[in-house]
């Protein structure tokens, strides 16, 4: 039906209507977002200390955050005129 959506659990599929498909999806995603960022905060912390063990300066622009997809939206919209 076109109210259903097939969804790929490991190597288990099941048929769910497709707004409870998007809502997990929707979950999934910002729980993967959350990790990622997680990860990225560790990893700065890591490689300063790596650095200052090196004795090393601090890494310049390590600590820059990517766009979100709201900002990227608009630098698009500038550069299309």
């Amino acid at each position: 039906p076109a109210e259903k959506a097939m969804v790929c659990f490991g190597s288990v599929f099941i048929e769910l209507p497709k707004a409870k498909t998007r809502e997990i999806l929707r979950q999934d995603q910002e729980e993967l977002d959350e990790e990622i960022n997680n990860l990225r905060k560790e990893l700065q912390v890591k490689v300063n200390r790596l650095y200052e063990a090196q004795g090393k300066p601090e890494l310049k622009g390590f600590n820059l955050n990517p766009m979100s997809a709201e900002e990227m939206k608009l630098i698009n919209r500038i550069l299309e005129g």
